[in-house]
């Protein structure tokens, strides 16, 4: 079976994306399992060759047709944007010029797996209020596939490793996220979570719907979202044939998962299930001052093409310096890979 092309679109141009990219390509051994070709502007990915002190380790080859990538050891193949000057880019700030950038690199890898030139996609981080800036009013990468795709029924997942959250709704304020808490769409992600898990190969899986209230609202008395909506969308699920628990007080869900007891958690907004995998995920040195493993994952589920992201931001901070952690763009890569194989066979 030949290896899949994978589109990993470089993020916003002036955070981290590109060095993260470059360290992952040129000191991994990605080729393995995949064919990546990096979406964006060799002149920025030679920048972050040198800011890692990779320079001489891999040889940036600009590319504006597919077919006219090199994909072999040594060799990162960019499908060249030219979009950005990095002589003339400010690095660590949002801008609309940066903004524009990875919205088009973004929407280029789209095209290409949705034409089936590349067997899935990867994502670095881009800039909410950099894509605002530059005219693209999306709340995220999420809905910029579904828009591009053509995409109505979609959800986020989170993972780390054998923890997954999937959620209801994500970039919508606080006071929004409790109104979509609906049945209808309570009982669209439960399914959504079925089929991802049994696309990992999970034959069975066990399936937790967090509450949206203190202690699952105490029938009634914080809250009537539980009983009203969220309950009977996990019966539905439970008369369909689906392994369901819920809904369950959300303080204590996440350590029961972790220790086996579920394969994946149904969340009702973003931070419900962000702050735990999270801080999972993430891991901060205190003695080194410096962040020693950054490596959940995000998967758009519901789409017609594979969708990976990084689970982190532009970094912002660190752009420049050489000093980004790509464990979480490896473990993305890794699960684009494995998911594209699956649908080849």
């Amino acid at each position: 079976m030949e290896k899949p092309i994978l589109a990993i679109t470089m993020g916003d141009p002036s955070g981290s994306g590109p060095e993260i990219t470059a360290r992952a390509l040129a000191e991994h051994p990605v080729d393995d399992i995949c064919r990546p070709l990096v979406i964006g502007d060799s002149g920025m990915m030679e920048k972050a060759l040198e800011w890692c002190g990779l320079t001489g380790k891999a040889e940036i080859r600009p590319v504006r047709r597919v077919e006219n990538a090199r994909f072999r050891r040594g060799v990162i193949n960019v499908y060249e944007m030219g979009l950005v000057n990095p002589e003339t880019l400010e690095m660590g700030k949002i801008s609309a010029a940066a903004g524009e950038a990875a919205f088009q690199y973004v929407k280029k890898a789209i095209e290409l797996a949705m034409s089936k030139v590349a067997g899935g996609t990867v994502t670095n981080a881009i800039s909410k209020e950099a894509i605002n800036a530059a005219g693209h009013h999306y709340s995220g990468h999420t809905e910029i596939y579904a828009e591009y795709t053509g995409t109505k029924h979609y959800a986020m997942m989170l993972c780390h490793h054998d923890l997954r959250v999937i959620h209801v709704s994500t970039h919508v304020s606080l006071r929004e996220a409790c109104d979509r808490v609906k049945r209808e769409r309570v009982l669209e992600v439960i399914r959504l979570a079925d089929q991802a898990c049994r696309g990992l190969g999970i034959s069975a899986p066990r399936i937790a719907v967090a509450g949206l209230n203190p202690h699952c609202g105490e029938h009634g008395l914080f809250g009537t979202e539980d009983e009203q909506e969220i309950l009977p969308a996990v019966l539905q699920a439970r008369a369909e044939g689906l392994t369901v628990e819920g809904p369950l007080p959300a303080d204590t869900i996440f350590s029961k998962a972790l220790g086996g007891w579920y394969d994946i958690v149904v969340v009702m907004y973003h931070d419900q299930g962000h702050i735990p995998l999270k801080t999972v995920g993430f891991v901060y040195d205190r003695e080194k001052q410096a962040w020693s493993a950054v490596e959940g994952i995000n998967v758009t589920l519901g789409l017609p093409i594979i969708r990976v992201s990084v689970d982190h931001g532009t970094a912002y901070e660190h752009a420049g310096r050489g000093t980004a952690n790509e464990l979480s763009l490896l473990n993305a890569i890794a699960y684009a890979a494995q998911a594209a194989r699956n649908r080849q066979s």
